[in-house]
């Protein structure tokens, strides 16, 4: 969705090597094991400077970048700290990992680095309505992500098999099968 508005380059992290393969496959520009290389470490190869004051700098000497933005799509304890600590000034942090227990953060590093957080939860009814026509239309191929589908009587047993990263990218539940 990203790339297909115009942004990027896409950095897409995940210690599941399945779930790396379908970052590719879906048009990621760079992919990374976080166990191997952290994705942040890519922020100045792409023209951003991850210090406000080397950012005022780079603008004063007519360079130009976007705000980063990194998605937080883990929900587990700690990650958000991690993501505003090792996040470039200036970034927005989109936060769509349902973290089921109490958090803690700092806030000052956030206020410091004027990091944006956003906490999003689904899609609005246009979103998902758009989305629909653009894969009916084949706009937007998922066929790859597909590894799996089930009928209503095994929706169950597949979010058990989803907890595996390794087992299944995406499973497809078909009503009449």
């Amino acid at each position: 969705g990203l790339k297909a508005k115009g942004h990027g380059p896409v950095i897409a992290a995940d210690y599941s090597p399945r779930r790396r393969a379908a970052a590719e496959m879906l048009g990621a520009d760079v992919v990374i094991d976080p166990a191997k290389e952290s994705p942040h470490g890519r922020w100045e190869s792409f023209g951003v400077p991850t210090a406000r004051a080397a950012q005022s700098m780079a603008r004063m000497m007519g360079k130009t970048f976007g705000q980063p933005v990194v998605f937080e799509c883990v929900g587990s304890p700690g990650i958000l700290q991690h993501l505003i600590e090792a996040a470039p000034a200036g970034s927005q942090i989109v936060v769509a990992g349902v973290c089921m227990e109490t958090d803690k953060i700092e806030p000052a590093i956030a206020i410091t680095k004027e990091i944006e957080l956003t906490f999003v939860f689904g899609y609005s009814p246009e979103e998902f309505a758009a989305t629909l026509r653009q894969l009916s239309e084949g706009v937007i191929d998922v066929s790859r992500v597909v590894t799996g589908k089930v009928g209503l009587s095994e929706v169950a047993q597949a979010f058990v098999t989803l907890g595996d990263p390794e087992a299944h990218v995406k499973i497809l539940v078909e009503p009449g099968r």
